[in-house]
């Protein structure tokens, strides 16, 4: 059984209200989508393809190679479906191999009893063909495997990604109540900035969307800070491929393209921090760091973005201190900011009422689990202000 030439069906997973962003970014890699929705994309594809797709996404979670479809009414339906795979031929005797799942049926009441039954569907098969059996647990680093079951209808993968693609593998110091780098991408893709005029952090915490900022304008992609992937313990893996597209990942990045990118934050740590994770990001010689109140974050002339990602009141800070905190964001936007696009992304519709502007635009996010919005607002000279309760939700 050869996958990594033979297209099938490829799921690419994301976090909720990601996907137009996702969309996006694989359809500039050359692939077309068969099918879109909340949580990622469809497309066909050959593992092969994964590799490009793992090396290249900033929004991705996981890539997905569907190996087989089939009908599974309980436990027992599912391990004869899975044992007839020829598994000699695609995972090591000697390997190591775990399983996620994502299931719904009236049989299981825990995944971690499907996870088993694939586990030992795998490993029966194996080791009547070799006569041994792979090791199997929880970590992702090696070959891993997802069953997506619900109802009766089951659907067996290669994740090609293993760990998470979210996390972008410069961030070595997160800091406090840090945005994952997926998320941080797509917000710098949901802005009007095109990459070349200014963008202005304020607040700016561990650095994470200044980073990916610099790194989308300089076209340096999530590949180049990690060296491990599901598809590399797949039987047939050519790791010449992956080199190959490696290569490809450090010849396009544009090292000469003059960008402006200003984060600040009234923490020294939390700056240093951030310029640590840059360093690692290879990209702190692009972004000019500040120590200062966010009204005092020097702002160059001419168009550019303004980004907040203020505290929300959930997890840190004291909400009637961060409601004049809000205030006085609405009124550096207002009053210093005029001319450039302004951004406030928070969970908190109460505290972005304090901001006192009108919205032209909310744009839906998740920051975990939590109903986030990128409020967006257009800083002419004018701008109508006032706590209206219409102005921002």
């Amino acid at each position: 059984m050869e996958v990594f030439n033979t297209p099938s069906k490829i799921i690419i997973t994301c976090n909720r209200r990601l996907s137009p962003y996702l969309q996006q970014e694989v359809r500039q890699l050359g692939f077309d989508i068969k099918r879109a929705f909340a949580t990622g994309v469809e497309l066909i594809a050959s593992i092969n393809n994964c590799i490009r797709l793992n090396l290249n996404l900033h929004c991705a979670s996981q890539v997905l190679y569907s190996l087989k479809t089939f009908k599974a009414n309980n436990p027992e339906d599912l391990y004869d479906a899975l044992i007839a795979i020829p598994w000699e031929d695609l995972i090591a005797f000697d390997g190591y191999v775990s399983v996620t799942s994502n299931v719904n049926n009236p049989t299981i009441t825990t995944p971690l009893f499907a996870n088993l039954k694939v586990k030992d569907a795998i490993a029966d098969r194996i080791k009547s063909k070799k006569g041994l059996r792979p090791d199997s647990g929880p970590d992702l680093h090696k070959t891993v495997v997802h069953l997506y079951w619900q109802d009766d209808q089951a659907e067996i993968f290669f994740d090609t990604s293993g760990e998470t693609l979210a996390k972008h593998g410069y961030r070595k110091h997160p800091g406090k109540a840090p945005m994952l780098e997926a998320l941080a991408a797509a917000v710098v893709y949901a802005t009007a900035w095109d990459g070349q005029s200014a963008f202005i952090n304020p607040m700016c915490g561990s650095g994470t969307l200044a980073i990916e900022a610099a790194l989308i304008a300089t076209n340096r992609k999530p590949g180049l800070f990690r060296m491990n992937y599901g598809f590399m313990h797949i039987l047939g893996y050519d790791e010449q491929v992956f080199f190959s597209e490696r290569r490809q990942l450090k010849e396009q990045v544009n090292k000469k393209k003059p960008i402006q990118i200003i984060a600040s934050d009234l923490s020294r740590e939390a700056v240093d921090i951030a310029i640590m994770n840059a360093k690692t990001a290879g990209v702190d010689q692009l972004i000019d760091f500040h120590v200062c109140d966010f009204a005092d974050t020097p702002l160059p002339d001419g168009p550019g973005v303004v980004v907040f990602n203020p505290e929300y009141g959930e997890r840190l800070g004291i909400h009637t201190r961060l409601e004049a905190t809000y205030s006085r964001i609405g009124n550096f936007l207002k009053q210093q900011c005029t001319g450039k696009h302004g951004y406030v992304f928070t969970g908190n519709p109460d505290l972005a009422k304090k901001i006192g502007l009108h919205t032209s635009q909310r744009i839906e996010f998740y920051n975990g689990k939590l109903d986030c919005r990128l409020l967006v607002y257009e800083l002419y000279t004018g701008t109508k202000r006032g706590n209206r309760p219409d102005d921002v939700q």
